[in-house]
């Protein structure tokens, strides 16, 4: 699983930087304990060089008693086998010592560290080992007098040959072992503490992950663990955003899939609803023409004519049902998109009155325009705006009864123009104004007939104010059938 290589790769990290620190840790200890313990020794033998150095026997007139020296040195390395005793000249070059043969590796001292200890510099100061090329120990030292002036320097290693062996041969049965042990007894209790933050911090990125392929399999069913997911996600830390951040996504993809689901069971009713309006013109249309062949010899002139007529009609309907659908498919799939301009809607209005009125008159229906003065311009496609008009006039004057009323209200609002057309038919049923919008309706009674609308001027209404960032509602109003409202912007400066 990908959270395990996760959780191992920093795991691993995690044992290397702990042992990286442990043996880190070791090494400053044992070097800050071995610079305490130099410091300690050189202050404690401090006054040994210059003891050494008040011993009178050593210098006779004409220069050192070599005799003495040697006794001197043998005795104090049989006292205290850890020091090495040596006498410098003023050069540092080394005039007296009582090493074993072939143990020397320098004939010469370098003074400058022997200045340091005199001056009263911070210990501890390393001086260079006579008996090795290259290492460095603490000393002590002393100036060397004969006849009142300086003749040399006694220079005492404190730590000799004899003491690196025995400390190393302890360290080595000792102290290491210990060392090592205490370092891997942390390191194996840090490693185990590691691993268990590492387990509950990773926790809620495990569960992530679960949840990410159980949606990978199950899809939007995953919805229902959206609480438990932003309970996990809480906090600001980074596996808390990514998992807002998935929350969120799954929250989006199941309303976007649902979008589709009903989008998809609309187009599917609207295509059996298309279908069936129109199979009921065409098999009308088809009976009388059928009609009109089979008894072309029996039918009277006024007979022919009426069926004729009736036949047109049909045709009307079916053209009409046909330019919609074509008009609805081109608004759906965003062939059409709105040319704005400025214009006055009240003029617009008693334009598409003017189409109506004979309409009108023949049902003995009144067209009454409610404009307010002062109206703002709007902004918005001319075309469009009068198709909207004149779809909801047309369906007004069809469902309207004889000698009823259709009124268009204009008022300024919020910037713009609310539009209202409101007339006195039976209204719209209520089962049907939940999905008025959404998709073509047919009824057998007061507003939609199947036989003249196809239930498709609404929808295309809908799907033009949605273009204008408008949307059209159904209101109930006293004493009114059907009435719709909707809104257009005003024109920026006007």
């Amino acid at each position: 699983m990908a959270w395990a290589s996760l959780s191992r790769r920093l795991s691993a990290v995690f044992a290397v930087l702990l042992l990286v620190c442990c043996g880190a840790s070791v090494w400053l200890q044992v070097r800050a304990t071995g610079k305490h313990e130099q410091e300690v020794i050189q202050r404690l033998s401090s006054g040994l060089a210059a003891h050494i150095a008040e011993n009178a026997e050593l210098m006779q007139p004409g220069g050192l008693n070599q005799a003495a020296v040697k006794e001197l040195f043998d005795k104090l390395m049989a006292v205290n086998p850890s020091v090495e005793v040596y006498l410098l000249g003023l050069d540092g070059r080394i005039a007296a010592q009582a090493a074993p043969p072939g143990h020397l590796k320098r004939d010469r001292v370098d003074l400058g560290p022997v200045r340091a200890l005199l001056d009263g510099k911070p210990l501890p100061i390393l001086g260079d080992d006579p008996r090795s090329p290259y290492a460095s120990k603490v000393f002590s030292a002393a100036p060397l007098r004969m006849g009142g002036r300086d003749a040399g320097y006694v220079y005492v290693v404190l730590q000799g040959e004899d003491h690196d062996a025995l400390v190393a041969h302890t360290a080595t049965d000792n102290v290491l072992r210990t060392t090592l042990g205490l370092m891997g007894l942390v390191a194996l209790l840090g490693l185990i503490a590691g691993l268990a933050a590492f387990r509950l911090i990773t926790r809620p990125l495990r569960e992530l992950t679960a949840a990410v392929k159980r949606f990978e399999t199950e899809g939007v069913s995953l919805e229902s663990e959206l609480p438990r997911l932003e309970r996990l996600s809480q906090g600001r830390d980074e596996i808390a955003q990514l998992g807002q951040a998935f929350t969120q996504m799954t929250r989006r993809i199941a309303e976007q899939w649902r979008e589709l689901s009903l989008q998809d069971q609309q187009r599917r009713e609207l295509f059996a609803n298309i279908s069936h309006d129109l199979r009921t013109p065409l098999t009308s249309l088809h009976g009388y023409l059928e009609t009109l062949l089979l008894k072309a010899g029996t039918l009277d002139e006024a007979e022919r004519r009426r069926y004729l007529e009736i036949a047109l009609g049909q045709s009307r309907k079916v053209g009409r049902l046909a330019q919609e659908v074509f008009e609805l498919a081109r608004l759906e799939y965003g062939v059409v998109k709105p040319e704005k301009e400025r214009f006055a809607l009240a003029d617009l209005v008693q334009d598409v009155f003017q189409k109506f009125e004979l309409a009108a008159e023949a049902r003995r229906q009144r067209l009454t325009p409610d404009i307010a003065p002062g109206l703002p311009v709007v902004s918005a496609d001319l075309g469009m705006i009068e198709r909207v008009l004149t779809n909801l006039l047309d369906n007004a004057i069809r469902h309207t009864p004889v000698g009823g009323e259709i009124v268009v209200q204009l008022r300024a609002q919020n910037a713009g123009v609310a539009v209202q057309v409101s007339d006195t038919g039976g209204g719209i049923p209520g089962a049907l104004q939940k999905s008025l919008f959404m998709r073509p309706v047919f009824m057998s009674g007061s507003r939609t007939d199947s036989a003249s609308s196809g239930g498709l001027g609404l929808v295309i209404v809908q799907r033009i104010l949605q273009l204008h960032g408008s949307e059209i509602q159904l209101v109930q109003l006293p004493d009114k059938g059907a009435v719709f409202r909707f809104q257009l912007s005003g024109a920026e400066g006007a």
